[in-house]
């Protein structure tokens, strides 16, 4: 059974449409999809508050500033955002903004060149998602053993249980309940936090 591919969301910013055209053509819709198009920074900006996207593409300069401090301003965010600049200013542009992982590539590129740089920010992407999901669970472990502790403590401070009894007595009413560790805490909590 084949895998379907994860579609990532695209913004191309371009004040020509035969360059919006061009990206449009060479970025396959079973990938990307939908393909979103701004023609300057403040639309862009517009566009990106009801529409969140996986990668921007802006094609410089734009009409209303060169494109760079809009990069700059969106890169906190997760998505990838690819710069489009002509050969003479790569150096000075890239040197600007690969430090917010901003990646820049001259124009014109070869359709593969343009596509290899999508595809980058695509995959990496994909890894940075995978990573805060497991930031995520971990974090949700920690904060589960955090709330298992203070239960412990109360049981410690309260029932004169020792460390291991408190562990013991946790661990017998979550089989018991059949509720959690956490949820046995919180309750625990709750009843010696009056």
């Amino acid at each position: 059974m084949p895998v379907e591919k994860i579609k990532h969301r695209v913004l191309i910013v371009s004040g020509t449409d035969k360059v919006y055209d061009y990206f449009v053509e060479i970025l396959p819709q079973k990938e990307y999809y939908p393909i979103l198009r701004a023609t300057s920074a403040g639309e862009a900006k517009r566009v990106l508050v009801s529409s969140p996207v996986d990668i921007l593409i802006i094609n410089t300069p734009l009409s209303d500033e060169f494109g760079t401090d809009l990069a700059l301003d969106l890169s906190d965010g997760r998505m990838g955002i690819l710069i489009v600049t002509k050969n003479e200013l790569y150096d000075q542009i890239a040197y600007k903004v690969e430090d917010q992982g901003i990646l820049t590539i001259t124009k014109p590129n070869s359709r593969q060149a343009f596509y290899s740089a999508v595809k980058l920010l695509a995959t990496t992407n994909i890894r940075i998602a995978r990573f805060e999901k497991k930031i995520q669970t971990l974090n949700e472990k920690m904060n589960d053993i955090r709330t298992v502790n203070r239960a412990k403590w109360l049981l410690i401070e309260n029932m004169n249980m020792t460390e291991n009894e408190a562990h013991y007595y946790i661990e017998k009413q979550a089989m018991d309940t059949r509720l959690s560790r956490r949820e046995v805490a919180e309750h625990i909590i709750r009843s010696y936090d009056k």
